[in-house]
């Protein structure tokens, strides 16, 4: 029996949305993965990115569960001695929701250039409303969420 490896040429690439609201970060996010990495589909080979358009909408309406929110912080550091800067989930959240589910994304992506280029297919909005209308993207709901 031959195993199948798919060509990058003859991968056929679908546009899918998300919707945020009332549902767990998480989960969300590793949906979101989970269809940008193209594991859904029975052609899924490792070293070839097989994976789908990923539209997010709604991401301020998401929802962090247990202390999150609070404990959990947001770090990035400028490379100088003391330049370190923290911000909670709570901040995050109300100003740049968008940017905390790409950094939730990516961080479920391999860590390689084909990583990367599945990364360049995510689109992250905070409200319901996306610039891909002419793609006429198909919903999807995420699983294990009730």
């Amino acid at each position: 029996m031959k195993t199948y490896f798919a060509n990058p040429q003859t991968v056929e690439r679908k546009w899918y949305v998300l919707d945020a609201t009332d549902k767990p970060l998480g989960r969300v996010a590793t949906t979101a993965a989970m269809l940008l990495a193209g594991k859904h589909k029975p052609t899924y080979t490792t070293h070839v990115d097989t994976g789908d358009y990923v539209i997010i909408i709604n991401s301020d309406k998401a929802v962090l569960t247990g202390n999150k929110l609070t404990q959990k912080m947001y770090r990035t550091h400028s490379g100088y001695i003391g330049h370190l800067k923290e911000t909670n989930y709570k901040t995050m959240m109300a100003t740049k929701s968008d940017v905390v589910m790409a950094k939730a994304v990516k961080g479920m992506l391999p860590k390689s250039s084909l990583g990367q280029q599945m990364g360049k297919k995510l689109h992250v909005y905070k409200g319901a409303e996306h610039m891909q209308e002419a793609q006429q993207p198909q919903p999807y709901t995420v699983k294990g969420v009730r």
